[in-house]
């Protein structure tokens, strides 16, 4: 049994470092060719522009040539994109001026929504939260036309409100938050309403305190989706200067290859800072609250 629980546990580990492998190559190659000079990177990846032509001839299929060390390691795609390249910074701060309301409005309301969800009692309560719920589980695209609508009744197309607001609404933290909340224990709510507290106090004396874990998950989380979100500021920014970098990085490579593997590795620096900072706090909370998957 000894032997075999041994040789199990081998078989799992082998195959969890090949799948962190698999998932670690494509940001590892990034980084290698981030720190590439430009006619590396347009020797390396020539190939790839002749896909088509192979295609169309009927010859083999061209490889890219890529490589774990770069001949030469060099800092010049950074500075094309931090300092030729202002459009990058603009669409940074574009998506940190939207990104931060989102996730401050929607921890905020989240935490207090579900405070409301799973410790008060109030007739339909449960009702209304299965409701709230399931505007969670409708895909964007059903809900795409009546935002927009309101949106543009509202007068905000165009503007990043238009993004700022649905996000800070969101069903997702309040879900979330209520599953964490339900854990804690409804006698320390019954002995801060004998001493005379309120709800507020209750709240922010109490609560907030014993939820720290599950406020850290919530934030990494929605950090990492609205960090990346495409559909809503192509929908509502017309403006390319309005849009975030989410969007603008696409387009960075555009007579430039080279460059975008360095605005790649900018652009992930802060989730990967952020879930680096919280990882204690963002695994128990994920732990505590339930939530699989």
């Amino acid at each position: 049994m000894a032997v075999a629980k041994v040789l199990q546990k081998s078989v799992l580990t082998l195959f969890m470092l090949f799948i962190a492998v698999l998932l670690l190559f494509p940001i590892v190659i990034t980084f290698v060719n981030s720190l590439t000079t430009a006619q590396e990177i347009d020797t390396n990846y020539t190939a790839i522009g002749r896909i088509s032509e192979a295609n169309a001839s009927g010859k083999g299929m061209p490889f890219a040539n890529m490589k774990w060390l770069p001949d030469k390691v060099s800092l010049e795609q950074y500075a094309k994109v931090l300092v030729d390249n202002p459009k990058y910074l603009t669409m940074f701060w574009n998506s940190v001026f939207m990104v931060v309301p989102i996730i401050a409005g929607q921890t905020l309301v989240a935490a207090l929504a579900a405070y409301a969800f799973a410790k008060l009692k109030f007739r339909g309560r449960d009702p209304l939260f299965l409701m709230y719920v399931l505007t969670m589980l409708m895909p964007f695209q059903v809900t795409l036309v009546p935002n927009y609508i309101m949106a543009d009744k509202l007068g905000m197309l165009n503007s990043p409100n238009a993004v700022i607001w649905p996000g800070i609404f969101a069903a997702f933290g309040v879900f979330m938050m209520r599953q964490f909340m339900l854990d804690i224990p409804y006698a320390y709510i019954e002995a801060a309403k004998i001493d005379g507290a309120g709800h507020f106090r209750i709240f922010f004396t109490i609560i907030v305190p014993m939820i720290k874990p599950g406020l850290a998950a919530l934030i990494v989380l929605l950090f990492v989706d609205y960090w990346n979100m495409v559909e809503q500021p192509l929908i509502f920014l017309d403006d390319p200067f309005k849009q975030p970098l989410s969007v603008f990085l696409s387009r960075m490579n555009d007579g430039d290859r080279g460059i975008a593997f360095a605005a790649s590795m900018l652009y992930m620096a802060p989730m990967v800072l952020l879930f680096l900072y919280a990882e204690s706090y963002f695994i128990e909370g994920i732990q505590l609250s339930g939530i699989k998957g």
